[in-house]
């Protein structure tokens, strides 16, 4: 981003709710919309998916009042990035900053949330480019540990970052390298929190009990709506290696009891409780960042916490009145 760029975007005030999985960020997020004139950016990596609609909680076609952006933008299994994701979050909040309006960015994907907002750069090419299939044949052809004894070589400080196993960073800091750029660079940029724009963040937490029980019955309420019709269909649109992605919770589970016969209550038990492991993960991610202020949403009165936060929105304020420390991390035995 050019500094005239950022100095423009800086004065441009945006609200981001964040915080882990079914804690109650989109309810909030779109009643305070209605009340301050908003529309709503999902930083969800999910979302971004047409068709994938019911498992990844996406906002019912026409039935919401509120606007939505970053939604239905490409179909399953494209190629994705968070770079893809920034310009779209941004150009998304330009469009709605000349409509006069408040942008809110709203969700739980932490990477898509610092992209939107944070000063981060990233290297140029296409994520299915030419050169990046050349590299991916080449360490297949001659090992991971060639290809990193070549960033060794030609960039000693990335190659430092990067354990030679991991062959995806490896061929994307020898991408930026062909681009004159430093993956290590790039890293010490991400260290630093610093957004382009006039930015609040809001983190709902929540009673780790109470949360995995909102986790169980959003699963079971996903099932009632249709989510294994909805696989089904997916799958019948060839649309299998997307399904079955690592990030697919709720999908790659009911895989298996479509193809194979494999029992449907075991598959959502898998779904809840992989659910409830991304939940963790998503809050050790949050509680990093000590821009947010926390909301415990455990025994709040959501009409309490939504006069707190148009509060903020309306004033531009520094805090909400209910903010809490930084939640601990649930340990994974409790998941």
């Amino acid at each position: 981003m050019s500094t005239a760029t950022r100095d423009a975007s800086s004065m441009t005030f945006v609200c981001a709710i964040v915080g882990p999985t079914a804690v109650g960020k989109s309810e909030l997020a779109e009643r305070v919309a209605q009340r301050v004139d908003a529309e709503i950016v999902s930083a969800d990596s999910m979302q971004i998916y047409c068709s994938m609609d019911v498992g990844t909680a996406k906002p019912p076609d026409h039935s919401s009042p509120v606007t939505y952006h970053c939604i239905d933008l490409v179909e399953p299994g494209t190629p994705y990035s968070a770079a893809l994701y920034q310009a779209e979050a941004r150009s998304a909040i330009k469009e709605i900053v000349a409509r006069g309006r408040l942008p809110i960015l709203c969700g739980g994907t932490g990477l898509y949330v610092r992209a939107a907002l944070d000063d981060w750069v990233f290297p140029g090419g296409s994520v299915e480019s030419p050169e990046r299939a050349a590299l991916e044949q080449e360490a297949v052809v001659l090992g991971a540990d060639r290809l990193h004894k070549r960033l060794a070589e030609l960039d000693p400080p990335s190659a430092d970052l990067i354990h030679p196993a991991n062959v995806r960073r490896t061929i994307r800091a020898l991408e930026m390298v062909a681009q004159g750029q430093s993956y290590a660079d790039q890293a010490a940029g991400f260290q630093r929190r610093t957004s382009v724009y006039d930015a609040r963040f809001i983190g709902l937490t929540m009673a780790r009990e109470l949360l995995y029980d909102r986790i169980d019955q959003r699963v079971d309420d996903m099932l009632a709506a249709g989510l294994l019709s909805e696989v089904t269909s997916l799958l019948a649109a060839g649309f299998r290696d997307a399904l079955t992605a690592a990030q697919a919770i709720g999908y790659k589970e009911l895989v298996p009891v479509i193809e194979d016969h494999a029992p449907l209550d075991e598959a959502v038990e898998a779904i809840k409780r992989a659910t409830r492991r991304y939940a963790k993960r998503q809050l050790t991610w949050f509680k990093s960042d000590p821009r947010i202020q926390w909301i415990d949403m455990t025994d709040a009165d959501l009409d309490s916490v939504l006069e707190d936060v148009v509060r903020l929105v309306e004033s531009k304020g520094p805090a909400v009145t209910t903010g809490v420390p930084a939640p601990k991390t649930w340990r994974l035995d409790h998941c």
